[in-house]
């Protein structure tokens, strides 16, 4: 693999899609991703892995059956394996994933947010 430098706020110019994470990067077996979020998502978990949210810019929430987690740019947060969550932005959020090669953003939920999984950009 090559080295070079990947420049986050250019990738986010190549979509409009939203709830469809993009990969960028691999390290390992992890993938870096990027997505736009608007609205509610759906309640999921992965029963696997934990993932991580990164708030690139704007607002997100993150629902918990117990609590929410509000993120502001710069503010990240790792959900554990099999916690059920549901992310959701006011309006429209740029946020970073990492989480394994092979996750499908919908968990074990499945639906119509379901995104193709393993596009690059």
């Amino acid at each position: 693999m090559a080295t070079h430098s990947i420049n986050i706020t250019e990738k986010f110019k190549l979509f409009s899609d939203n709830w469809s994470p993009k990969v960028i990067a691999e390290m390992n077996d992890y993938q870096f991703k990027l997505a736009k979020v608007e609205g509610e998502f759906v309640w999921h978990s992965h029963d696997d892995t934990d993932e991580t949210f990164i708030v690139i810019d704007g607002e997100l929430t993150i629902e918990f059956r117990d609590r929410h987690v509000v993120l502001k740019k710069g503010e990240m947060v790792v959900v554990p394996r099999s916690v059920e969550h549901k992310p959701s932005a006011e309006n429209e959020c740029q946020i970073m994933l990492i989480e394994p090669k092979g996750v499908v953003n919908t968990g074990d939920s499945g639906g119509e947010l379901t995104a193709e999984n393993d596009v690059w950009i």
